[in-house]
């Protein structure tokens, strides 16, 4: 196991659940001058620049969902894909610590500490599909610009671009999450762990279906 990339991945989920957090309680502060086009950006740039970053050292998983996809799809051996979900998972909860430490507590529950949860009148099943379709988008990019070897050198971009659009589009459903990691840090502070099994099943389901279709449909053999 390769402690370099188990740092990468600590590091690069920090920044996505530090800025995400942040960016939904900057929006409180400021009377939703962000709104949802903001917090998506804020989403989409983090992902774009820490996959970027960490790209050459890790592969830029950042998601406990994109390393089981990858790892159905042969990208990764299963002891490094454990390594990578612990520290991606640490990185969250780490993140999620020191927000509470910046922010006023106050803001914080006003917002549920930025933990992705189901809109106002939106059930289970709706909030299961939706983060299934959204991760399978997601998962799909990262094959289609970062895994495949005939995909452009600029995946970080349009990976983080399919995260702001995916939130755009589902933030007001699901949280549009895609990412168990991304519910898991801010859960442990607002008691949401109750609802995780939808952040842990939408995304690893929609990632499997992802990597399968593009390694069996569309990878050059």
């Amino acid at each position: 196991m390769n402690q370099k990339s188990l740092i990468a991945e600590f590091v690069g989920t920090f920044a996505l659940i530090f800025i995400g957090v942040g960016a939904i309680a900057a929006d409180h502060v400021t009377g939703g001058k962000l709104g949802l086009t903001g917090i998506a950006l804020a989403h989409g740039l983090t992902i774009a620049v820490m996959v970027s970053a960490t790209g050459a050292i890790s592969g830029g998983h950042l998601n406990p969902a994109v390393t089981v996809g990858l790892l159905t799809a042969g990208k990764i051996d299963g002891k490094n894909a454990v390594g990578y979900i612990v520290s991606q998972c640490l990185g969250a909860l780490a993140a999620a610590f020191l927000i509470t430490v910046i922010i006023p507590a106050e803001t914080l529950r006003a917002v549920t500490w930025g933990t992705p949860a189901a809109g106002d009148g939106v059930g289970s099943l709706s909030v299961l599909l939706t983060e299934i379709v959204l991760t399978f988008f997601l998962v799909f990019v990262v094959y289609g610009t970062a895994v495949d070897k005939r995909a452009p050198k600029v995946g970080g971009l349009f990976i983080g671009l399919t995260v702001a659009l995916d939130i755009l589009m589902g933030g007001p459903i699901s949280g549009a999450a895609m990412n168990p990691a991304r519910h898991f840090g801010p859960a442990v502070f607002s008691g949401q762990l109750g609802l995780s099994w939808m952040y842990w099943l939408g995304p690893i389901a929609g990632a499997v279906l992802a990597a399968q279709i593009y390694k069996t449909q569309l990878e050059d053999k």
